[in-house]
């Protein structure tokens, strides 16, 4: 329950502005997370969030860059939590995720910056990634089932 409160709110920081914890527990909430301002405070020190300036005044919650491979390990989580199973169509791959997880799955897919990815759109629980060629496609491919075996 805990990791999947956690990809959640790697997704939410990544679609919201979050300001707030109050904030984050309301869309967790909203969610179908029952979470205390306590857990929040606890998760937020747990996954390294800091408050960063959106450049019009406020701020928002996002991930604390560290070391590469302490974030490259939560998002190859994250795409292990939520993947189900993929295709491709030339240069586009289509993956199916849980249900509520592409858009978390997709931003760990753009923040692990692999060269083959131009980027990705994701809806409820389906990913389109642009590749730059077919050939790439099936790098790729290969690329993230490597990650999923860990």
């Amino acid at each position: 329950m805990k990791r999947n409160r956690h990809d959640k709110i790697i997704e939410l920081i990544g679609t919201h502005d979050v300001e707030t914890q109050e904030q984050l527990a309301d869309l967790l909430r909203e969610a179908g997370y029952d979470v205390t301002q306590a857990t929040v405070s606890r998760d937020i020190r747990e996954l390294k969030l800091t408050k960063v300036s959106t450049g019009s005044g406020k701020q928002k919650y996002r991930i604390m860059e560290q070391g590469d491979d302490h974030l490259k390990d939560k998002y190859i989580q994250v795409l292990q939590n939520g993947y189900l199973s993929m295709d491709r169509a030339q240069n586009i791959l289509v993956m199916k995720t849980v249900a509520g997880m592409a858009m978390a799955v997709a931003a760990a897919l753009d923040a692990l910056k692999m060269d083959e990815i131009v980027g990705c759109i994701a809806g409820d629980d389906t990913i389109m990634a642009a590749v730059r060629t077919s050939e790439d496609t099936l790098v790729l491919m290969e690329k993230i089932r490597e990650m999923l075996k860990d």
